[in-house]
């Protein structure tokens, strides 16, 4: 079974509070997944390579064979292609996670979309609650 994922990560600072997004649906557009977390304080490059981890891992447990992964991050991306290269050692041992992951599919493929893209825009939003719902339980948490 083919699936594709949409990615999203950021960081509110760089670095900063950070989120991850991820959709994941059938090859023929059907949404089968959203995910949305906290990962603590991280930068942006970090957020999305745990976006794209957490997605691939997702997509494992759905039985997935092959994977079409969509980010919105160009630079991770060129990164994972081999078009630009890694000189953050925290960015390398992410780079070598999706390398391992990668291997538990048939196939894969890393493609940049931007935001304006619907399934990537989904991705975002889901980001930005994670993001603002983390808000919310630490102001509710000071109000103790």
């Amino acid at each position: 079974m083919k699936l594709k994922t949409y990615t999203d990560g950021g960081a509110r600072g760089n670095p900063g509070p950070a989120a991850i997004g991820v959709l994941i649906c059938s090859e023929d557009g059907e949404i089968l997944l959203e995910h949305s977390d906290t990962i603590g304080e991280a930068t942006n490059n970090v957020a999305e390579y745990r976006a794209l981890i957490e997605g691939m891992r997702q997509a494992k447990e759905l039985k997935a064979e092959e994977l079409d992964c969509f980010l919105d991050s160009e630079l991770v991306v060129k990164q994972l292609l081999g078009e630009y290269k890694l000189k953050n050692y925290n960015l390398q041992k992410l780079f070598d996670e999706v390398q391992k992951m990668k291997r538990q599919f048939q196939s894969t493929s890393f493609s940049h979309l931007g935001r304006e893209e619907e399934y990537m825009r989904r991705a975002d939003q889901l980001v930005n609650y994670a993001l603002d719902e983390a808000k919310k339980k630490v102001r509710r948490g000071w109000q103790s």
